[in-house]
This record gives structure tokens, C-alpha cells and sequence, in this order.
């Protein structure tokens, strides 16, 4: 149990901050850009994952502490938060046909998203067009999140 937890923080949240703070010496001088990638996990929670839970979770404070501490420097910090995207960590879910029609049952727009997808809202974070947005969480999850939780009624 501990080793499953220390190796998903590992991953999400000391990977983060160490590449982070390896490359801000390089975005303070281009005024650059982290654009971190979360999960709607760390938005809400799921049953039986909690170390994943947690480690996205603090993945959005974070990002908003580094929002807070290098604004001012000229490098913005934001976070995209996907939901179930067509990826190869997400093939068992979308390869059961069951558990697939499961989560497009929750989503909004009845589908789970594309790679490209995420990777447009990165950019349009990255870019110039988002030259004010600092500290951002923009979920990318069909409108997953704009549920409260009610089943659908039609």
C-alpha cells in the first residue's frame, strides 16, 4: 500500500515540481509558460483510487502556488484537467464495452475525449492568446464536471 502511494506521488507531484523548478530559470529569462496536466481526478474524487486522488489533487495546489509565485516573474502556471481520453493507460476502460458505455453514460457529450483535444486547450494555455491567464484550471471532460452527481433523467 505505502509503495503504491509513494510511487503515484512520485510520479505526479515530485515529477512536477522537479521539472518545474529545473526549468524555471529558463522561463524566467523567455518569460515562459507550465501548462500542468491533471485529472478531473483531482477535481473529485473516484472509488478506490486514492493515492491517484490525492496526488492530482495536489497537483492543482500546485499549480496554483507556483501561479502565485512566479506571476510576477513573467512565467504563467495553469492547469488542464482531462477526463476519460482514447490513450493507451485508459485501453482497459474503453476496450470493456461495458465499463465504456458506463462513463458515456455520465458525460455530457456522450463520448470520452480525443488526445488532440486535451492537446488544444495545452496550446491555446501555452500560447499568446492566454497571455493573462494565470492560475487556470480548465477541465477537459465533456462537461463531466458540470454534473452534480444526479443521474441522467431522460
Amino acid at each position: 500500500m505505502f509503495s503504491t502511494w509513494r510511487h503515484v506521488m512520485a510520479i505526479d507531484v515530485d515529477g512536477v515540481f522537479f521539472a518545474s523548478r529545473a526549468a524555471l530559470p529558463h522561463l524566467r529569462r523567455v518569460r515562459g509558460r507550465i501548462v500542468n496536466v491533471g485529472s478531473v481526478s483531482g477535481l473529485g474524487a473516484d472509488w478506490g483510487l486514492a493515492a491517484y486522488n490525492a496526488a492530482k489533487g495536489a497537483l492543482v495546489n500546485l499549480t496554483n502556488a507556483m501561479a502565485l509565485d512566479h506571476g510576477h516573474e513573467g512565467v504563467r502556471v495553469n492547469a488542464v484537467h482531462p477526463g476519460l481520453t482514447r490513450t493507451p493507460v485508459a485501453a482497459p476502460i474503453v476496450e470493456n464495452e461495458e465499463t465504456l458505455a458506463a462513463f458515456r453514460r455520465r458525460i455530457p457529450m456522450l463520448r470520452l475525449a480525443e488526445p488532440a483535444e486535451v492537446a488544444d486547450v495545452i496550446a491555446f494555455l501555452a500560447g499568446s492568446d492566454a497571455r493573462f491567464v494565470n492560475g487556470a484550471h480548465i477541465p477537459v471532460d465533456g462537461g463531466l464536471g458540470a454534473s452534480n452527481g444526479q443521474p441522467r433523467m431522460f
